[in-house]
């Protein structure tokens, strides 16, 4: 059985068990004792596999051939990052991974050396739950998958997809794949080490940072760093434009109108608990 697979059968599963969980009452979080759950064994595969691995990894390795293996990987990524961003209409960025994975795929000896960087092609980061975002499908709640972490209702239905896209699942040799997939976790995990040491130490509640940190994110990304505001009207009273117009205002806080328009879970509700 391929990796990919293998994840999506425990991604089904994983997305089968919430409905027995217990309900929360952050809107954002209904599957919270889920959630919990599965982020504690999560965290404790990282700290009795991953980690130790990763730190391994990179006190041994030099610089540059973790450098090396971190292109490779992130060059075949190049090739379903540029479909997306074709798939949302930003044509100018799918060209431009298009040439990325041209041009390091060629002069930067199968992606090794990150030559479209150098030559003002930039890196950028999409995926199937990100054009979905685009396209007008909200995230609904936040979602904790087994060994693959934080996610959301319509990223974890979105994962199997990009999974199935990922070019290094179908190398013929089975050896092979599976040796690739450990590398790229553990390269992966490792230049992740400095800033879960951080939040190990500094946050109260890991799970709770992890979870808004990844909620904003995502939203961050969906949106290219625009995120639309939420818009409120409340009655201050009497308007500059009013006053000179002689027009008589109503009284400061006597009536508030509220007007919201959804661009998502996260700012409806933020908006809905300011009325």
């Amino acid at each position: 059985m391929t990796t990919h697979k293998t994840a999506v059968i425990v991604l089904l599963i994983a997305l089968s068990l919430p409905g027995c969980a217990t309900l929360g009452d952050n809107p954002h979080d209904p599957f919270e004792s889920y959630n919990r759950a599965v982020f504690n064994f999560n965290d404790k595969v990282d700290q009795i596999a991953v980690k130790p691995a990763a730190e391994a990894y990179r006190a041994t390795l030099p610089r540059f051939v973790q450098t090396g293996i971190s292109n490779f990987f992130g060059n075949l990524g190049d090739v379903w990052i540029a479909a997306n961003n074709y798939m949302q209409g930003k044509f100018e960025h799918g060209i431009n991974d298009t040439m990325r994975f041209a041009v390091n795929s060629t002069l930067g000896l199968l992606g090794v050396l990150d030559i479209a960087t150098e030559a003002g092609l930039p890196k950028h980061s999409e995926d199937f739950g990100q054009t979905l975002g685009k396209w007008g499908v909200q995230s609904g709640p936040y979602f904790v998958l087994p060994l693959l972490g934080p996610s959301t209702v319509r990223d974890s239905l979105a994962t199997p997809l990009d999974l199935a896209a990922d070019g290094w699942a179908y190398v013929s040799s089975q050896p092979w794949t599976a040796a690739g997939t450990v590398t790229r976790v553990v390269d992966l995990r490792a230049r992740a080490l400095d800033a879960s040491n951080l939040l190990e130490a500094a946050a109260l509640d890991r799970y709770v940072f992890v979870r808004d940190a990844y909620l904003q994110r995502r939203q961050n990304r969906v949106h290219d760093g625009q995120v639309p505001a939420p818009q409120y009207e409340y009655n201050l009273g009497p308007t500059v434009e009013s006053v000179k117009a002689g027009l008589p205002g109503p009284e400061p806080g006597r009536s508030a109108a509220v007007r919201l328009e959804n661009y998502g879970p996260l700012e409806s509700s933020a908006a809905a608990g300011k009325k």
